[in-house]
């Protein structure tokens, strides 16, 4: 990958990661998905699926997702 790229976000589930992703370019944010739950990377690390945005976008990326994260889940065994 190419420098001046920041991981903005993480997560165990890669439906998670492509709602996120999806969100993200919605929204204009040119987004790189890396899946590290491959069979190449689980020797040595249990892995994760992490997004990437170009340094320039990580603000509103962060934003973006932290607005994501607050949304109701619409799981009454979740308090909001």
């Amino acid at each position: 990958m190419e420098k001046d790229w920041i991981k903005v976000f993480a997560s165990n589930s890669p439906f998670e990661a492509e709602v996120v992703k999806g969100m993200l370019i919605d929204h204009g944010v040119e987004t790189v998905l890396l899946n590290r739950q491959s069979s190449s990377y689980n020797i040595t690390l249990p892995g994760q699926v992490e997004l990437y945005v170009h340094q320039s976008n990580e603000a509103t990326a962060k934003s973006l997702i932290q607005n994501h994260q607050d949304l109701p889940t619409g799981d009454p065994n979740i308090a909001e």
